[in-house]
């Protein structure tokens, strides 16, 4: 089966007529996006959006042969006009099977947003799932007989699509994983790459085919990374945004509870709600055991946190009591910590703090901590595949 994205971007399209946001204005040439509209096998197309006839002559196809037009999201902007070679636009209702003369089945899977979303399996038995813009499979209960052999969906604004997919095996590791609807929302560059390898998923221009079934593996995903930066850069929403597209994780508060401190309960809910509802909290800085349990992903945040604790036990802000056993009981306790990243079995996303970047403590406890929080961050980044340094929102990568 053969499938031509004659667009993949948001349906006002990428740039977005008069916005003047920074990725509107960089979305110049083969970064441009047309509203997403799929053309499969040249006989159905799914989507009918402005120009669609000059998108598939640009990519070599007519649309001469389409014998069917589906719809899959209610469309708010001014009317597009059917061009006179495409046959009527309609839409399956949700459960319903639609037979091509072209041999091709159609069945509408129902969406937890306004939508439809279309499984179409090709005569030869490959099988494609399409999703519309902001919206994932509802009612997914029980595993699936086998994967799809590709999906292609909202997976920047619903990772959780991809997900709810992975948790009943319709997206399995042979799964090629398309994102489209791609707005101004959406990082731009290399950035758009990083956050769609992360998730098995992988963005490519207008105009592409691709052969459902004929798979092209993304980058390998690194099964340890540290995410490192300074206050409000960032750091944990890139650690959570990694994992979002996996049915289960488990979440490693660091920082426990604070009694009666409201700004800091706060700040804890905040996080909360921002995280999938699927995801599991553990607040503990026993993190050496659960590195060498197996299990679903670990998001650690933070490291910073983890390392107070561990000064608290040894009591390593006295000095007496640092020079008299506390600092190679520190080492101990760090040593352990990075033995159990080196050979861990899970996949980990591990958050730290940038301290020490020019300011000098005026403790002798605070330059204790900026240098130990150094040490501990340059031997855990020595573990992982993948270390990046988030700094005023942007994530650069250090390693990876």
């Amino acid at each position: 089966m053969e499938l031509t994205l004659l667009g993949t971007g948001a349906p006002d399209g990428l740039p977005k007529p008069d916005c003047p946001c920074a990725a509107c204005a960089s979305a110049r040439g083969p970064r441009a996006r047309a509203a997403t509209s799929l053309l499969i096998d040249d006989a159905l197309l799914l989507d009918l959006t402005p120009g669609a006839v000059l998108a598939a002559a640009r990519a070599g196809h007519s649309l001469g042969a389409v014998r069917q037009v589906l719809l899959t999201h209610p469309h708010d902007g001014p009317a597009v006009e059917l061009p006179a070679v495409l046959p009527p636009a309609g839409r399956v209702p949700d459960g319903q099977v639609l037979t091509l003369i072209s041999g091709h089945r159609v069945r509408a899977v129902p969406m937890d947003a306004p939508g439809t979303g279309y499984e179409v399996t090709a005569p030869e038995g490959e099988r494609l799932l399409y999703l519309p813009p902001g919206a994932a499979p509802a009612g997914l209960t029980g595993r699936v007989a086998a994967p799809y052999d590709m999906v292609v969906g909202d997976v920047i604004a619903r990772p959780d699509a991809v997900a709810r997919l992975r948790a009943v095996d319709a997206v399995g590791p042979t799964t090629e994983v398309i994102a489209v609807h791609l707005g101004h929302d959406a990082p731009p560059g290399a950035a758009l790459d990083r956050q769609l390898a992360a998730a098995g998923a992988r963005a490519v221009p207008d105009g592409t085919t691709l052969v459902v079934g004929d798979y092209h593996a993304v980058p390998d995903v690194p099964r340890r990374t540290l995410v490192t930066g300074g206050a409000r850069s960032g750091k944990s929403l890139e650690a959570e945004q990694r994992l979002e597209t996996f049915p289960e994780v488990v979440y490693v508060a660091t920082g426990g509870r604070r009694a009666g401190d409201a700004e800091w309960a706060a700040r804890v809910g905040l996080h909360r709600e921002r995280r999938p509802s699927t995801w599991r909290t553990e607040e503990t800085c026993e993190l050496a055991g659960l590195l060498t349990l197996d299990g679903p992903p670990l998001l650690i945040d933070c490291l910073s946190l983890w390392l107070t604790d561990a000064m608290d036990r040894v009591d390593a802000w006295d000095d007496a009591r640092w020079a008299n056993g506390g600092e190679e009981a520190l080492r101990e306790r760090v040593a352990e910590l990075v033995h159990a990243v080196r050979g861990t079995p899970r996949k980990v996303v591990a958050v730290t703090n940038e301290v020490g970047s020019g300011v000098v403590p005026a403790t002798a406890a605070g330059r204790r901590f900026r240098d130990e929080l150094g040490r501990l961050n340059a031997a855990v980044a020595a573990e992982c595949e993948e270390v990046l340094l988030a700094v005023a929102g942007q994530v650069l990568v250090l390693r990876g």
